[in-house]
């Protein structure tokens, strides 16, 4: 005779159906916290590791008046004009600063062929000359060369970086005008954390240096710090509160000096527009907008004002072209 089957309580049968979802969870969070240490992604050039914090706390303040024009000839050819008028600081003995007025044009030309070469020069009326090479050789192997020639002596200089991108680190050879040597490597530990390095040795003012370098960043903030035997420690960090809003905060400190400075910055992207600003320990505060008239027509203004110094700069600009 079969005895009949005692029926299955719903609670019990809830509290199974958890626990092997339970189990499951875990196991997938922990095939997904495990790392393939063997395909870790490439960093960003040593150079570049404070890059999201420099575009907040650092735009391109000026004074006076600016007016850049880009034409393109072709998909591959720009010529470039700039008109700038405006006060140029000069050094001084006294906390008190001076300036004398100054007004500049510079014409430019760019033969940019993507992603492989890129040529750019520009020469100014005061006569100066700059130029810029950037030619990738491989996959793997990058050439960059940028020089500058003046009127004022020992001011001309030249440099020529060789780079190496790999799968998960960076190389640099840096040889320039003076007897500058330079390298630097940077590599991916996780991926989201990179350490690197960087030494130099200027022969002609017979100074070295050596600087350590760690940067940790995800889809929401970018921290990192850099070391220098010249003194200077720098620590940055950057939050992404949105897609259009980020706050980013450095902290300087130089233990040759003993100089301390801090600030803090935003970066907020509107539809048409895109507004930048600081604020410092020393009382300085900036901002910077840009503002898309319509296509290919920028209006940019910009405000510096540090009370300390009692240096007060405004400036604004048109730029016409993309």
């Amino acid at each position: 005779m079969v005895k009949p089957q005692k029926p299955v309580r719903s609670g019990s049968v809830g509290k199974q159906s958890k626990a092997m979802a339970g189990v499951t969870s875990t196991k997938q969070s922990e095939a997904a916290e495990k790392v393939d240490y063997r395909n870790l992604p490439c960093p960003i050039p040593y150079e570049e590791i404070h890059r999201e914090a420099m575009m907040s706390l650092k735009p391109d303040l000026f004074e006076g008046m600016r007016f850049d024009f880009t034409k393109g000839l072709n998909h591959k050819f720009f010529l470039s004009h700039s008109v700038f008028m405006g006060p140029t600081t000069i050094p001084a003995q006294t906390p008190e600063t001076i300036k004398i007025p100054t007004a500049n044009y510079e014409f430019g030309a760019n033969f940019i062929d993507h992603p492989k070469c890129l040529l750019s020069g520009r020469v100014m009326t005061d006569g100066r000359l700059s130029a810029r090479v950037k030619y990738d050789l491989s996959d793997n192997f990058t050439l960059k060369a940028n020089a500058q020639l003046t009127n004022e002596p020992h001011m001309s200089h030249g440099i020529v970086n060789v780079d190496y991108k790999g799968s998960d680190h960076r190389a640099q050879v840096q040889m320039g005008n003076g007897t500058l040597i330079g390298a630097n490597y940077v590599q991916s530990v996780t991926p989201h954390f990179s350490l690197g390095g960087e030494v130099f040795w200027a022969g002609q003012h017979r100074k070295s240096g050596i600087s350590y370098g760690a940067r940790f960043n995800t889809d929401k903030m970018v921290a990192t710090g850099q070391v220098a035997s010249t003194g200077m420690v720098a620590l940055n960090y950057v939050q992404r509160v949105s897609e259009k809003v980020s706050l980013a905060s450095d902290f300087m400190y130089n233990y040759m000096s003993s100089d301390v400075t801090a600030s803090f910055g935003y970066d907020y992207i509107f539809r048409q527009s895109r507004i930048r600003g600081k604020i410092d320990t020393n009382g300085c505060t900036a901002a910077f907008l840009e503002e898309r008239l319509t296509m290919g027509l920028n209006f940019i203004l910009s405000a510096e004002i540090d009370h300390m110094k009692k240096d007060y700069k405004f400036g604004f600009g048109m730029t016409v072209g993309e």
